[in-house]
């Protein structure tokens, strides 16, 4: 029997980290572009659009860069699904890992995880993914498209799929790996005002990253950095 890895220790409290920006001078999407509709244009559309590259994404970049043993690292593929509740306003589900967890424990965070060798793609993965983790009946989910890969530190590159998804009474989630399923307004999370930007400072140097807190739940990190290329997707 072989015993489980041992968790990792996060580097840092994020919500103690300072707030050392805000991008209040950017516009809060309007109305028309939170439809299901507009969605659905959008997603057939090919506009230039510039996303940004996090720290966390250059940070991975690095290790993609270095070399061990005489290969170059190879991130692990995975994909997550961002559903967005086709309520009378569009919602974001989100969910919180529970803490034992090896991988982010305790954050907010999308559902999905690692590509298995039998899924096709990374609509497989994230649709697998989301019915294992909360129970999500795939003949409620509309794919409407990707948005750009994003490197994690931790040695993902997870590819993020957005999709309209008609909400469900009850999610029955797992409780080895979700602690609890919520709800965000996505006009929240597409109002820049709410996005902060935190510079962690460290001896390894500094580290910004972006953070949507809402009401009581801290969404940063990855989550916040893929939510924050929709914004600029929906926006161009």
């Amino acid at each position: 029997m072989t015993s489980a890895a041992p968790r990792k220790a996060p580097l840092f409290d994020p919500q103690a980290v300072p707030i050392t920006g805000r991008d209040s001078h950017l516009p809060a999407l309007d109305a028309e572009r939170l439809t299901s509709s507009y969605l659905r244009r959008r997603f057939q559309e090919e506009r230039i659009c510039e996303f940004e590259v996090t720290d966390e994404n250059r940070l991975a970049q690095v290790a993609l860069a270095n070399t061990q043993q005489g290969q170059v690292f190879q991130p692990n593929p995975a994909a997550v699904l961002v559903p967005l509740l086709n309520h009378s306003e569009l919602r974001v589900l989100l969910t919180q890992r529970t803490a034992h967890l090896h991988d982010h424990p305790g954050q907010i965070s999308f559902p999905g995880g690692r590509t298995d060798p039998n899924d096709l793609n990374p609509e497989a993965t994230a649709l697998r993914e989301a019915q294992e983790e909360i129970g999500l009946n795939d003949a409620a989910v509309e794919i409407l498209g990707r948005l750009p890969n994003y490197l994690t530190i931790t040695g993902y590159e997870v590819t993020p799929i957005v999709a309209l998804v008609q909400p469900q009474e009850h999610y029955p989630f797992d409780p080895f790996e979700v602690a609890e399923v919520f709800e965000v307004p996505l006009h929240f999370l597409m109002n820049p005002q709410h996005h902060e930007t935190r510079t962690w400072q460290s001896e390894q140097g500094q580290r910004r990253f972006y953070a949507m807190p809402y009401q009581n739940k801290f969404i940063w990190g990855a989550t916040a950095g893929m939510l924050r290329n929709l914004y600029h997707f929906l926006r161009a």
